[in-house]
């Protein structure tokens, strides 16, 4: 179960001298671009459509186009963090900004499907410099009381970046605007991405180093051999999850799978090799052996991985068994993400002897929630208040398992480690959401034996119970017991 002690972070203190005197407007710039890339993983399933109409593209090359951001992005987090501890975090947080806007910009002007597809890969790899950026910058500029706040707000983006992605892509695709089709979807990141990055040469630090600090940032050099690793082993493993589905599972797919796992457990061990000699390994070691970190990063998969699942499921029940339009499911889905983004923001306000069972009263919310949900929606209607009464459940309660985990993670994390821990805690968040839109996508497709709001409510109760057994692991989770120094809590 967890305790006061992953729910209360220490009060360490930032040893960045660079600190702005105004850390909320820090905060606010860079959850702002957290949101404009979050926004762009969604948006784009809503305009897929129109994209293969007007370009005549294939269903493969759709797929990757729809695929290729979220694969780079999720290959490229963890040297995307390394690449912040070498060259400055807030440095780092604009050029992946500058990238990004570029790339969104090349992606509304793409004449062809090879062209968006490259291009979107490029927006993937500009997100995966920027967003490590976030929780490393919160980490070293915010402490106590504020670095909660912080934290809860980064979580409220996390959550209603997916559903308003959705929303969005509805309404600008309806718009159609200027005869653009598609392509504002791309577009407006541009104007939005040349303020935050006018903003953020002003507003992020500097990162002026002393001599010695540059020294130490040289010695960080990045790990090569184990970037390699890495971008092979995580490759292998996220392109069949994006890709599988679609193609009917391959015997190629189940190969990269095994291969990946292959990768990583050697990857592992050089890292750890590389540890023991004395060089500067692509994750810290260290990081991983912090209390807690562990429980917390499987407690953030299931998160992520049940919040992906619920939304994918739930808009291929809700468009294609109900036969709502785009912007109408995404709409449905906005008191799950306003309810997520409240209890994120507020959690640690609450009484004192709550908070210790937060995190398992969170997930035992998401599995009623879901069992809920599935029950309501089973016959093929739409629900009623029951529906909204389960959305509003789910939010709340993956709020309560996502923010106190994230918060109590970064606790014990030493400043010096913060980037390696933001790194690891990010991957771990991308990785989530793609094994839950592959596994609980999978069982939802393969369960549709029938056409129509009948056999897809029967789909979405199958789904629902899964959900419901990913939400109680999260609540075993915390029964997992290590042995720790004396006097220490152990959640």
């Amino acid at each position: 179960m967890t305790t006061t002690s992953e729910a209360t972070p220490r009060s360490v203190s930032s040893k960045d001298p660079t600190t702005d005197k105004h850390p909320g407007r820090l905060l606010a710039l860079v959850l702002a671009a957290q949101f404009m890339a979050l926004l762009d993983i969604f948006i784009v399933n809503v305009a897929a459509p129109t994209i293969r109409t007007e370009l005549g593209a294939s269903g493969a090359g759709l797929q990757l186009v729809v695929a290729g951001y979220t694969i780079s992005y999720a290959v490229l987090l963890i040297t995307g963090t390394r690449l912040g501890s070498v060259f400055g975090h807030g440095r780092a947080h604009l050029v992946g900004l500058a990238v990004f806007t570029v790339a969104s910009l090349a992606c509304g002007l793409a004449v062809n499907t090879g062209q968006l597809i490259t291009f979107r890969v490029i927006q993937g790899v500009g997100a995966a410099v920027m967003i490590p950026q976030v929780l490393s910058l919160i980490q070293q500029h915010f402490t106590g009381e504020a670095r909660v706040r912080a934290l809860g707000a980064y979580a409220a983006v996390l959550a209603t970046g997916a559903a308003a992605g959705q929303v969005v892509g509805g309404v600008l695709v309806s718009a159609d605007l200027f005869g653009t089709g598609w392509r504002p979807v791309f577009l407006v990141n541009v104007p939005i991405g040349l303020v935050l990055l006018v903003l953020g040469v002003r507003v992020l630090p500097g990162e002026l180093r002393s001599a010695r600090a540059r020294q130490e940032a040289r010695a960080r050099r990045l790990d090569l051999a184990g970037l390699v690793m890495l971008a092979a082993g995580v490759t292998l493993f996220t392109v069949p999850l994006v890709l599988g589905q679609e193609l009917g599972w391959p015997a190629w797919t189940w190969i990269c799978l095994l291969a990946s796992m292959v990768i990583i457990a050697g990857f592992a061990v050089y890292e750890s090799r590389l540890a023991a000699r004395g060089g500067i390994p692509l994750i810290a070691v260290g990081v991983l052996r912090v209390p807690g970190i562990a429980r917390a990063a499987l407690r953030i998969l299931l998160v992520m991985a049940v919040n992906a699942g619920f939304l994918f499921v739930m808009t291929l029940h809700i468009q294609g068994g109900l036969g709502y339009s785009a912007l109408r499911s995404g709409l449905m889905f906005a008191p799950t993400a306003v309810v997520f983004g409240a209890v994120g923001l507020t959690w640690r306000r609450w009484p004192a002897r709550l908070q210790a069972i937060l995190v398992p009263v969170g997930f035992t919310l998401v599995a009623v929630g879901s069992a809920v949900l599935g029950l309501v929606m089973r016959d093929g209607g739409d629900g009623g208040a029951g529906l909204y009464v389960a959305f509003v459940i789910i939010g709340a309660g993956l709020a309560l398992g996502f923010s106190p985990t994230l918060t109590g993670a970064l606790a014990n994390v030493r400043p010096e480690d913060a980037a390696d821990a933001s790194g690891l805690l990010v991957t771990v968040t991308q990785l989530g959401q793609l094994i839950g839109v592959a596994v609980f996508g999978t069982l939802y497709l393969n369960r549709l034996d029938t056409p129509g709001a009948q056999g897809s409510g029967e789909a979405l109760w199958a789904c629902a119970l899964a959900l419901s057994g990913a939400a109680v692991v999260g609540v075993l989770a915390g029964l997992v017991r290590r042995r720790r120094p004396v006097g220490s809590q152990q959640g």
